[in-house]
């Protein structure tokens, strides 16, 4: 730990010319007197790193020292720079390294970091909800990046009673992690013979399968083999595998179908409204607009509960045409709110 922080306090002055101790040491997330001794080291170490006194003094290098890094050009780095995560990466445990390769490129290029920063922003959870970090995910990080086996314990069901549903163990080829809406994702093979059923599983089978996906908070254990590395199989594209099994559990809940007449801004507004692959199925299918540009189309929905809350959020933009029961529904939704705002009674 000593030696990764002095490397990460060179890199620091190295990226940003001069800093007090009490910068540094809120920097490093120590006291200014283990800053002290890291300074200490490095000049034993032969860096030629000082203290000047005074009101604008603080820790420099000695001017023309640095460490080179070369082969990348300012666009090159500031790219880089935008793959550093900085929350899902100290989640995953790999906040160090992260910190040592940034500071790395923008003691070479300057301003590179700031210039990214300030045009692009990654809000990974959803709104209004909080996203709590799974106890276990940077062991389960450690072996996606080590390329280790990695032996589970998990529930089905969340909540479920382990008495009577006790938990499955499993060891993993764990290939790769998916943030998604600010819950993580193991992309995984299971390392043995026999269904290796998940909690989002995918279908059995042999080495066409893709994988498979758990959600990291429902494992109760997660221990990376570390005498136990996988053979990958490098042609395992991971994006493409989430985008596919994304639309194939998208798919999976819409299981019911509702007609619809929807207005032109009916139309504009669906894509902002529902499930993508639902709105792609209706329009895809839609007929020919009428006389006043609606157009009559087949929705997929999970239900027709869900379907009721989903089409009123679409107004007076929408009506529901079939089936019976959901039109009288929400022909219903229509009185009410019309007697709420319909003329003040005296």
């Amino acid at each position: 730990m000593r030696t990764a922080r002095a490397i990460s306090l060179l890199l620091l002055l190295q990226a940003r010319r001069s800093m007090t101790g009490a910068e540094l040491a809120a920097e490093l997330e120590v006291s200014e007197r283990t800053v002290q001794r890291d300074v200490l080291a490095l000049a034993e170490a032969g860096v030629p790193v000082y203290a000047d006194r005074g009101r604008a003094g603080g820790y420099r290098l000695l001017d023309g020292y640095r460490t080179r890094l070369t082969g990348l050009d300012r666009a090159e780095a500031e790219v880089l720079l935008l793959a550093g995560l900085p929350g899902p990466l100290g989640d995953m445990g790999l906040a160090d390294p992260a910190l040592a390769a940034r500071l790395k490129v923008a003691g070479e290029l300057g301003g590179a970091p700031a210039a990214g920063a300030r045009r692009f922003h990654l809000d990974a959870p959803g709104w209004f909800r909080d996203a709590p970090v799974p106890p276990l995910l940077a062991e389960v990080a450690r072996a996606v990046w080590g390329g280790r086996l990695l032996r589970v314990r998990y529930r089905r069901r969340p909540g479920a009673d382990p008495g009577a549903e006790p938990p499955v163990e499993r060891v993993l080829q764990p290939y790769g992690l998916v943030l998604k809406a600010g819950t993580w994702y193991l992309v995984a093979r299971p390392d043995e013979d026999g269904p290796g059923e998940g909690p989002e599983d995918g279908p059995a089978g042999g080495p066409a399968v893709a994988g498979r996906v758990y959600r990291v908070d429902r494992l109760t254990a997660a221990e990376p083999l570390a005498d136990r590395p996988f053979e990958r199989d490098e042609a395992f594209d991971l994006a493409a595998f989430w985008d596919a099994k994304a639309a194939e559990f998208a798919r999976s809940l819409l299981r019911e179908r509702v007609t619809v007449r929807l207005s032109p801004h009916g139309v504009e507004r669906l894509p902002h409204l529902l499930e993508p692959v639902a709105v792609r199925e209706a329009l895809a299918g839609a007929g020919e607009p009428d006389g006043h540009g609606w157009v009559t189309v087949r929705l997929p929905v999970e239900s027709l509960d869900v379907g009721y809350e989903e089409l009123l959020r679409l107004g007076p933009e929408a009506e529901v045409l079939d089936p019976p029961a959901l039109r009288r529904r929400l022909a219903g939704a229509a009185a009410r709110a019309a007697a709420l705002y319909g003329p003040p009674q005296r």
